[in-house]
């Protein structure tokens, strides 16, 4: 039953590239679709990893897996970045500003 693990774990990188791919075109509707899938998926392989418990070679796949995936999430995070910087000035001018 630990191949269901790793599968978890295909599932997550499969979402993970398809956020990335979504953050490339600036989807970011699609981007928050699937970081919510991604959520559902992890939540589902935490509660299935208390039962069962990979085997030697599967923890190094899980390894290469993990790696992708953060590979992944830096490249969002590069693209997500200046959206994030340009939201937060538009919440900046849009306060009032005190003046001294």
């Amino acid at each position: 039953m630990s191949q269901m693990l790793i599968d978890y774990y295909k599932a997550i990188e499969d979402s993970s590239v398809k956020m990335l791919r979504a953050a490339q075109q600036e989807d970011w509707e699609e981007v928050v679709r699937y970081e919510g899938a991604c959520a559902v998926l992890i939540e589902q392989l935490r509660h299935q990893s208390q039962t069962e418990q990979l085997t030697t070679e599967q923890r190094k796949e899980k390894a290469r897996i993990m790696q992708r995936i953060l590979r992944n999430d830096a490249e969002i995070r590069c693209l997500t970045e200046p959206w994030l910087t340009q939201f937060e000035y538009m919440l900046d001018s849009s306060r009032p500003q005190l003046l001294h």
